[in-house]
């Protein structure tokens, strides 16, 4: 696994900007280790939601998780609001930073990640193979 730094500026898409630095490396699949900062506005699909929800203010970032391919990704978050409510789910474009984004990020050349979509959920999901030696 090669681990990588990043981040990211306020104002920034934080799910558009994993997704575009993605697509920009040479590796195939990636994986976030580890996220902490802070939104201003979070679009987050509750479970079993259709639409995302808009939630605005000043939010922290508890936990990130997710994967990463040159074609997408799974993301979800845990943040928590100036009241210390903590809400989590789905991380949709059109979140933003509000002062910070600190990820680190792991990149697995061994493999492939791409997404397509599954007739048995109706979303693009994963779809893992290894990837040949560079």
């Amino acid at each position: 696994m090669k681990v990588v730094p990043l981040r990211l500026q306020p104002g920034d898409d934080l799910r558009l900007a994993l997704e575009a630095w993605m697509g920009a490396q040479q590796e195939q699949a990636g994986c976030v280790l580890n996220a902490v900062g802070s939104l201003s506005l979070t679009q987050l699909r509750l479970a079993g939601a259709a639409e995302a929800t808009a939630i605005h203010g000043e939010l922290e970032i508890l936990s990130l998780s997710g994967t990463l391919s040159p074609d997408g990704a799974h993301l979800h978050i845990a943040i928590a609001d100036s009241k210390g409510a903590v809400i989590g789910g789905h991380l949709c474009a059109g979140s933003l930073v509000r002062t910070t984004a600190e990820l680190v990020i792991g990149l697995l050349p061994e493999w492939r990640f791409r997404r397509e979509l599954d007739p048995a959920t109706g979303y693009a999901e994963l779809q893992i193979s290894p990837q040949a030696p560079l």
